[in-house]
């Protein structure tokens, strides 16, 4: 990052998102038309800085523009959180999808010449988690009697060094399952796929075999199975047994032949995992599914540091609008840890941000840089 820069900390924390497509998103969907007040520009710095400071509402949002600092990096002297609400409504999501997934690309091009000179293959996790709703407030996502919510679908890049990022996002309601979503989010032969039991589909595990996509799974413990071939195992593997199997009956049977291992957890508990993959030691296997904790990890922080405890909105739009900012925030702080070499945890980069928020970017970059600040 350019430290001879006159932008404050969140000036420059938010500058990977390219003007350029921002202004280029703002035209096609129109949304400055007829605008007054609040223009998309300062709308979104409002979003992103309630994201920041986890603001509970619209109407705390709307009261925090009585700092003079967020006053002068938005152009707004005050606005209502009906003016707000009504933004929010009526954003469409492609525009910060678009954003988001923007944001990705910068990420893939800074990551992607780390996994060339490692020459290690690209391991991308899919998992999904619910986010609560309101059903008085929420009924058009009721997936229980008593209940709403969301499912946020998400596919996230699995690094060694702890740098792991979403790449890719869907949102649906909560009622609809795991397994519909393998269509949308497995797209790239390149890597390696790793699912939990939520995503079995023994059919769609014979197209991503024939189209030449590789994963890893979890096998249900009652999964009718035909062994076909033993392999012999290391007497130091974690793995209990190794063998080359099909699935199902003799009336609906697995087109494809496939690796069963049966591991034992952190508990005792045994997992029998299920793989395309023959090129691979046993023991490699199940280190590529314990892998799969990146993505629980990922979740239970979103969860506790960004805002999607609350939403702001009753419309779909509205929730699924504040998902990715959430999003977008998250991948603002991967950036800065990147382009600074920085080894702060994310949730460090973001208290010194909050801490230096209006101050000289330099003060941040410094600081998250691990370097003393004069």
């Amino acid at each position: 990052m350019d430290k001879i820069t006159r932008k404050t900390a969140f000036e420059q924390w938010a500058s990977p998102i390219s003007n350029e497509l921002f202004t280029e998103q703002v035209q096609l969907h129109c949304l400055d038309y007829y605008t007054k007040k609040l223009h998309m520009a300062s709308f979104t710095k409002l979003l992103l800085y309630a994201q920041l400071h986890e603001t509970e509402s619209l109407r705390a949002v709307s009261d925090s523009v009585f700092s003079e600092e967020l006053q002068e990096a938005t152009g707004l002297d005050s606005i209502s959180f009906s003016q707000l609400g009504r933004r929010l409504r009526k954003v469409p999501t492609d525009f910060f999808q678009v954003i988001f997934l923007e944001l990705v690309a910068q990420i893939h091009e800074a990551t992607d010449f780390q996994m060339r000179r490692k020459r290690t293959v690209s391991l991308k996790i899919i998992d999904s988690s619910t986010l609560p709703l309101n059903l008085n407030n929420h009924r058009w996502a009721a997936f229980r009697q008593t209940k709403s919510g969301i499912k946020l679908h998400l596919r996230l890049v699995f690094m060694e060094n702890g740098c792991s990022y979403p790449d890719q996002a869907v949102l649906t309601n909560a009622k609809e399952h795991d397994r519909g979503q393998l269509e949308v989010l497995v797209d790239d032969k390149e890597c390696m796929y790793v699912f939990d039991r939520g995503y079995l589909d023994y059919e769609r595990f014979d197209r991503m075999t024939d189209e030449g996509y590789f994963f890893v799974s979890r096998l249900r413990k009652n999964a009718v199975v035909r062994s076909l071939e033993h392999f012999e195992l290391p007497e130091d593997s974690v793995v209990m047994s190794d063998e080359m199997i099909v699935i199902g009956t003799a009336q609906n049977r697995s087109e494809n032949v496939f690796r069963l291992l049966k591991v034992l957890d952190s508990k005792g508990n045994q997992l029998n995992l299920i793989t395309n993959r023959f090129d691979l030691s046993a023991d490699e296997i199940a280190e590529l599914y314990k892998s799969r904790w990146a993505i629980e990890l990922f979740f239970k922080w979103v969860k506790q540091h960004l805002n999607i405890k609350k939403f702001y909105a009753q419309s779909q739009q509205g929730v699924h609008n504040q998902v990715y900012i959430a999003l977008i925030v998250y991948c603002l702080n991967v950036l800065a840890q990147l382009r600074t070499n920085s080894k702060r945890t994310y949730l460090q980069i973001s208290r010194y941000l909050k801490a230096s928020l209006w101050k000289s970017a330099h003060i941040w970059l410094r600081k998250i840089e691990g370097k003393s600040v004069p």
